[in-house]
């Protein structure tokens, strides 16, 4: 059993020395934090797992990360189900993100789309959307990032992995330094 601990331990250990060479990484919090520093928005999404990881991020932003400060503007777009299930019933799944963009979407605003496989219709679409209307784009995904990057997605931070968990770990620490690297820069530390 220990065996495995220590398995599951280094897997998790190389992918976060993955992540030191990603330069993507400050790209994506650049363009979040011009993004807000401007007044405008970041719309969160995802599916599953990824879904809660969006209102995690959004909550990180709207109240506070490491300090009290000024609430920043964020929705994530997985929390409404009303919109969700309207839009799946009357339309299809794969519009329940994108009908969204269009509705509160506005340019210069950030749309950040979550995924683990890469692939789900439904984050594509909402990312295609997003680039279309000028927002500035997003993507957190799996190994297997070609779709975003036919889209043309301003920032793709991929994670070099096929096993869910471990990209959904990557993932949450990315958006946790989003987080603070915003909080830090948008509002200066308080004395202690």
């Amino acid at each position: 059993m220990q065996e495995k601990i220590i398995e599951k331990i280094d897997l998790r250990i190389k992918q976060f020395n993955n992540l030191k060479k990603d330069k993507h990484i400050l790209k994506a919090a650049a363009l979040i934090e011009a993004c807000l520093k401007t007044g405008k928005k970041v719309l969160i999404f995802g599916n599953g797992g990824s879904s809660t990881q969006a209102s995690h991020f959004a909550a990180e932003l709207v109240n506070k990360f490491y300090f009290e400060r000024a609430g920043l503007p964020a929705i994530a777009l997985t929390d409404n189900t009303a919109n969700i299930t309207s839009i799946a019933n009357d339309s299809d799944f794969r519009y329940i993100f994108s009908r969204q963009v269009e509705a509160i979407g506005a340019e210069g605003d950030a749309a950040v789309g979550i995924s683990t496989s890469g692939k789900s219709e439904n984050v594509l679409e909402a990312l295609k959307v997003s680039r279309d209307l000028k927002l500035k784009t997003i993507m957190l995904c799996g190994e297997n990032g070609k779709a975003a990057e036919e889209l043309g997605i301003d920032s793709i931070i991929s994670v070099n992995s096929s096993d869910t968990p471990i990209i959904q770990e990557m993932h949450l620490f990315i958006l946790h330094f989003f987080a603070e690297i915003v909080e830090k820069r948008l509002f200066p530390p308080p004395e202690l």
